[in-house]
């Protein structure tokens, strides 16, 4: 089996009660609401992914206020003639506050859409799991910087 590992970086922006999210569509065409940003390029710091991810799918400069975590995920996928690949996808997620720019849509790129939510609302969207591990990292601050390990979970 193939084995791949994907870095990434995500931004979690919060202001007046609501998350900064992106809309990207997923291998069965299904619109699903993300935290902004994305892989990090080789040679790339994720800290620099972050801050290029979140102006490419949203149109904002912001400056990071905080390192929350990660988020580790490993998954098995179908390749061409029925090959299996697994992926391991880590995620580092910070906290972010704009600083700059106009809310756009990215054009020809991962994500098609961007739109402030309501922090209540969120868990009626359709969304990836990434979005409640980042808001769970915002709101809990574990010191293990992983979602789900404090308090005996």
């Amino acid at each position: 089996m193939r084995k791949r590992l994907r870095l990434s970086a995500y931004a979690i922006c919060v202001r007046d009660g609501q998350v900064l999210l992106a809309r990207w569509t997923d291998d069965q065409g299904r619109p699903e609401w993300t935290l902004p940003g994305g892989g990090t390029e080789y040679g790339e710091d994720p800290y620099d992914t972050v801050l290029r991810e979140v102006e490419e799918e949203t149109g904002y400069r912001v400056e990071v206020t905080g390192l929350l975590g990660v988020c580790s995920r490993l998954f098995t996928f179908r390749r061409r003639f029925g090959r299996e690949a697994g992926r391991h996808g880590v995620g580092i997620v910070y906290e972010a506050r704009v600083v700059g720019g106009e809310l756009r849509f990215e054009v020809n790129g991962s994500t098609d859409m961007a739109q402030w939510h309501d922090l209540d609302a969120v868990s009626g969207l359709n969304r990836v799991r990434l979005v409640d591990q980042g808001l769970r990292l915002w709101r809990e601050r574990p010191v293990t910087g992983r979602p789900g390990t404090e308090g005996g979970e």
